[in-house]
Formats: C-alpha cells, structure tokens, sequence
C-alpha cells in the first residue's frame, strides 16, 4: 500500500520543480474563504484517524484528513470538547481544514480561538520535508511558536499532517437568555458584563434581540440567571440557534449579499454603515451583509481601531482581507520563504502576489 505522506512530498518536490502550484483540501468546506484557489488539488481526506487521545491530560492528537465530526464524537463520549466550536459550514469538514481555517464559534470571546488550543503540528514543507513543531503538553514552546502559526494560514505555509490539540470539559449546565434590546444598549451591556464574575460563553445581538449563553457549574448558571433576568430559551431552541450561528446555517447568513466580517475593539460603538449587523462575541466581531465600498469600510473600521474582511461572496479576486501594515507584510513574506520558497501552496490565497 503507498504511503501518502512520501506520494504527497513527492508531488510537491515535482511542483516545485516545475513552478506549478498545488491547492490543499480537505472537505472543501471552505474553499470560499480568502481569494480564488488556485493548483491542483491535494485531497488529504485519505489520511486519517485519531493518533492519540489522552482525556485526563486534555489533549488529542489526529491525522490531518480526519472528518471534524468524527472528532468531536470521541470527545463527547469523555465528555469534553473543542472549545473554539469550530464552524462546519457544510458537511465534510476535518481537522486539518478546521486548524488551516482558524475558524472559532460563538465560544472564541470565552476561551480563545484556534490557535489558542493547537499544541503542536505535522507538516510537509514546501520542499517536502516532514516536519514537527511543538508537542503534547501546554509548556512546550522554545522559541517562535510555529505551530500556531499555521492556524489561519489557509494552506499556504504547508501541508498538515498531524494536529495536537488541548480539549476541555463539556460545562455541566448551560442556558440561553433573550434581552429586548437596540444595539447601543446591547453593547453597552454585554461590554458591562464582562468584567463581572459571570459565566457567560457566547453572546449575539440581531434586529433588537440580544441573546446570552450561560455556561459551567449549575449553581453559577443558575445564580447568573437570577441576577440577569430576561427569557430563558427553552434547550432545544437555545442549542439551534448557536448551531446556526456557528455553521451559518442562521438566515442572517443564507443569501448572496457580500459578507463582511468586522473585527473590532468590543466597546466599539455601533458603526455608522449601511448593511444589516449582527453582533458576536461582547461586540467584537461584528458581521455586515450589504454591497459596501471596500475601502470606504475598511478605513470607518480602521478608525476604531480594527480591520474587515470580505468573508463571503463579492469579489474573490481581489484582495478580501484587509491590508496589512509593512513590517506585518514583510514577517507574512518571510514565514512563506521560509516554509515554502518555490511558492507551492495556495499562491494568492492570502494576499495578492504573495
């Protein structure tokens, strides 16, 4: 039986000799995000399964080709889980993919995003080499952290192999509140709130309606949501809406309109842009759907001091993230020189020329 990892590097040795590009997928899940693909595919989907999985230390080690969901069904049956929610977006996803993405859910604001929980990676270089990064245990850093670098990074640095990853404890106890609110005061109260002693893991405002997740200890969510008041959502209802949110499955999220993903400082006000909002984690993530001028918006975002990305939809061959300052482009150009000098992966995927 051939070993795809020496089948992989030897067609990224031949690539790069031949000035060719290869594009790395998975399920394909998210083939939308950043700008066009380009390369031939490499479907990774053959190399899977759990390498390891060690549930008193919190952390799982799996082959990058293994679907998320299948994942996800070891840990539940433990009891734990990843923490950042990945998002789906569609079945199919896997964890090579959900890492490559550095996509969080609703829970990013409580517990960090991906590259928070990545511990350590397997990687084919540019040059076909099989590399390893990192480790199993949390202090395992000396030096630049290169396997959180590659939370994000789309393909472009390297081919996943192996991911670690820290995983927590499923809360024993979780509710979901509803606030009749604008989005002023919905802002002004979810940005309260974070600096008091509660346990909220998600929160998302939309058209005057503010919803709160509580999750942890029975006793605190319970004593959170006498303290809170507002509508307790029945657990079905609750469990469906941050479901969609994550996997934008939510109507907010199902038409064509461009789809623009705002990062902002969390007390940010409102921002003065045509477009319909909705609002995650604390106010700092903010997502607008709407024809808007690219750099109009960019720069009313830049003035609170965050930046938009063309997230889906409209124009993905021009540039959809938004423009790096130099000395930020010049270390994102030095990190693909390093990994991948003859420009194998992804070329473009990222930034225009790069």
């Amino acid at each position: 039986m051939t070993d795809p990892i020496q089948e992989w590097a030897a067609r990224i040795r031949k690539a790069a000799a031949d000035g060719s590009a290869v594009c790395l997928r998975g399920g394909g899940t998210k083939d939308f995000l950043g700008r066009t693909p380009m390369g031939e595919v490499l479907d990774t989907r053959g190399y899977t399964g759990i390498v390891s999985y060690e549930p008193s230390e919190l952390v799982v080690t799996a082959r990058a080709g293994t679907p998320l969901v299948e994942l996800e069904a070891a840990l539940a049956e433990a009891g734990q889980m990843l923490a950042f929610e990945p998002p789906r977006f569609a079945p199919g996803g896997t964890v090579g993919g959900c890492v490559a993405a550095g996509l969080a859910g609703p829970r990013r604001a409580a517990v960090g995003g991906v590259r928070d929980f990545v511990l350590g990676v397997r990687l084919l270089d540019g040059r076909g080499d099989d590399l390893r990064f990192g480790g199993q245990v949390m202090k395992n850093v000396a030096g630049y952290d290169v396997a959180r670098v590659m939370a994000g990074s789309l393909g472009t640095l390297g081919l996943l192999l192996e991911v670690s990853l820290k995983v927590l404890p499923r809360p024993p106890a979780e509710a979901t509140l509803a606030f009749a609110l604008d989005e002023p005061a919905a802002l002004e109260r979810v940005n309260a709130w974070s600096g008091q002693p509660l346990p909220v893991s998600a929160t998302a405002w939309r058209a005057g309606r503010l919803h709160v997740r509580l999750s942890g200890a029975a006793a605190a969510v319970e004593a959170a949501i006498r303290r809170l008041g507002g509508e307790v959502l029945a657990d079905t209802a609750a469990h469906g809406l941050w479901a969609a949110l994550r996997d934008h499955t939510d109507d907010f999220f199902t038409d064509d309109r461009p789809l623009w993903r705002l990062s902002v400082p969390s007390d940010a006000p409102p921002l003065d842009v045509p477009g319909e909002t909705l609002v995650e984690w604390g106010g700092a993530q903010r997502w607008l759907k709407g024809e808007q001028s690219a750099a109009e918006l960019r720069a009313r975002v830049a003035a609170v001091g965050g930046h938009a990305t063309l997230f889906r939809h409209g124009d993905r061959a021009g540039e959809v993230f938004h423009p790096l300052l130099p000395a930020m482009a010049a270390l994102q150009r030095r990190l693909k020189q390093t990994f991948d000098p003859a420009g194998v992966f992804g070329p473009g995927r990222l930034y225009g020329g790069m």
